[in-house]
């Protein structure tokens, strides 16, 4: 079975990477770097089905399925993963925890099974990688104490 694991640490407190990464008007930002994806009927409310919707490539609708399967805030948001078109069930999951003096980020998301699932991991770890390597850190940096965007931020809503 293959796998993707990434850890990062952010030098924000865990309540702004919490709202980042949970917050739908906000997670498009940071996708930007990958894919571009942006949840649709997303609440941190375990059981709630939404979807990722991103621009089509050939081959992919540019849909996935999910369903939030548990939520812990703001240490914990649990979610399976699913192509619209069917296949294997995965699961991805955010866990954040203080670290010094910000918030260490794990993402993991799990099932990938047989050579297709291992070309997949390889695919979505490297898109992963960038977007929490380059687009969170970027959403982070022009949020505000409150979590809000800054007016004067260069970062806008990526419409798909």
């Amino acid at each position: 079975m293959s796998a993707i694991h990434i850890v990062r640490d952010y030098p924000h407190p865990p309540q702004k990477v919490w709202r980042a990464v949970t917050d739908p008007e906000l997670v498009p930002l940071w996708t930007a770097t990958g894919a571009g994806g942006r949840p649709e009927g997303f609440t941190t409310i375990p059981g709630t089905t939404f979807k990722f919707v991103a621009k089509p490539k050939p081959g992919w609708s540019g849909v996935v399925v999910c369903q939030v399967l548990e939520v812990r805030e703001p240490s914990l948001l649990r979610y399976s993963w699913q192509d619209e078109g069917g296949g294997e069930v995965t699961e991805v999951a955010y866990s954040l925890e203080p670290h010094r003096s910000g918030t260490r980020f794990t993402f993991d998301h799990t099932g990938f099974t047989g050579a297709g699932g291992f070309c997949m991991a390889k695919i979505l770890g490297t898109v992963r990688a960038k977007m929490l390597t380059r687009g969170l850190p970027a959403v982070l940096n022009d949020l505000d104490d409150q979590g809000a965007l800054r007016p004067e931020s260069p970062l806008s809503p990526k419409r798909l």
